[in-house]
């Protein structure tokens, strides 16, 4: 089948590396090794960091226009089968791919949709309302946690709603060896970027929890770099911290190898890519309790999770874990066979195939979830 492949939020080419970036190039592999051709007809970045109307509606515009280019393209080049966008929320409502979706009256199908009703008022009402308007009239919605889906069962029908949970290329991180744990300090390990916003949030969590545990024996290995670089290893024990800056994908793995626990508060992460890499790598995790984590971090068996944003709860929680340093690998043994099992790409293909393929299957034509209503005005 060939699929237009577009992400509101960010191009998958973009030079800012992200989470949200890494996950849109795995779907594009999974339905690849799935046998689709897979086309990105679009760079158009319809994301806003600051909620305005007349912003939006500027960006609503923009994509139209590109809209009608793209119908006028596919007449001559073919037209895509079926097509997926990636990411779709208040922030990056998808009036480009619905519009081209119902021009060619093809089926369109939204990953990682999600609602935060929050923003139905305010700012962000414009982009709420269209996003909600795009979520309801796609022919299928997949939600990647529970909470998400959760959210989206008010406009979505169960028969229009799956979830298919992230996912990695697993093989990279399983196959690195880890180095045995000696009997000095427990080796953790937090692997992010240096951002303002969630991520400085989480780091001054971390910073919180670390400071509380001063009376245990463990290290940090730090792998991470960004604008707030001064600002987050100004707040951390550094005596105590081995930081590598940014490293390249390839070196990650063994990052994560010379550790024993990984650590990372997650304020405001979606799921958070990196505690599948590092269950993936053999690691034990010590998270908060947000968003999807809850579903790829199995408390007591993989990992532990703490409240998020609580940085007592936090150090308490690794508190109880570096009481434990012996069950630590016995733990990532176990929490390698869960990201194997149900986390990675090889799977994840077979699952996202069958989505895609049964909404093909079972379109009928766009008519009565057409989203050409919602106009600008």
């Amino acid at each position: 089948m060939k699929i237009a492949f577009y992400a509101p939020l960010k191009p998958l080419d973009s030079p800012v590396p992200s989470g949200d970036r890494q996950m849109g190039r795995l779907i594009v592999r999974a339905l690849e090794a799935a046998g689709h051709e897979v086309i990105q007809p679009s760079r158009l970045r319809l994301w806003l960091k600051e909620g305005s109307v007349e912003a939006q509606k500027e960006k609503e515009r923009a994509a139209r226009d590109e809209a009608r280019a793209l119908v006028a393209r596919f007449a001559n080049e073919g037209a895509p089968e079926l097509w997926l966008t990636y990411h779709l929320y208040h922030k990056a409502p998808d009036w480009l791919g619905t519009s081209v979706a119902d021009a060619l009256d093809i089926p369109y199908v939204a990953m990682e949709a999600s609602r935060a009703v929050k923003r139905r008022e305010g700012p962000w009402s414009y982009g709420f309302a269209a996003a909600d308007t795009m979520i309801a009239c796609a022919d299928t919605v997949i939600a990647c946690h529970r909470q998400d889906a959760a959210g989206l069962c008010a406009i979505v029908p169960p028969e229009r709603l799956t979830i298919l949970p992230p996912f990695i290329d697993a093989a990279p991180f399983a196959d690195v060896e880890n180095e045995p744990r000696s009997d000095g300090p427990v080796r953790l390990v937090t692997v992010a970027m240096m951002r303002s916003g969630d991520k400085m949030a989480s780091y001054r969590v971390l910073a919180e929890a670390l400071a509380e545990i001063r009376d245990l024996d463990w290290r940090l290995r730090l792998v991470g770099d960004g604008e707030m670089r001064e600002e987050v290893l100004a707040i951390l024990p550094l005596e105590r911290v081995d930081w590598f800056g940014q490293l390249a994908p390839g070196q990650i793995a063994s990052a994560y190898a010379g550790a024993d626990l990984f650590v990372w508060p997650a304020v405001h992460e979606a799921y958070g890519l990196v505690f599948l890499e590092a269950q993936a790598s053999g690691l034990p995790v010590v998270g908060g309790a947000t968003g999807g984590v809850p579903d790829i971090v199995r408390t007591g068996e993989t990992g532990w999770l703490a409240p998020v944003g609580d940085g007592i709860a936090l150090a308490e929680t690794l508190r109880q874990a570096l009481a434990r340093p012996d069950q630590l690998a016995v733990m990532g043994t176990r929490a390698r066979a869960h990201v194997l099992e149900n986390h990675d790409i090889g799977s994840a293909s077979v699952r996202l195939d069958a989505i895609v393929s049964r909404t093909r299957a079972s379109f009928r034509g766009r008519n009565e979830r057409s989203c050409k209503q919602h106009q600008p005005s």
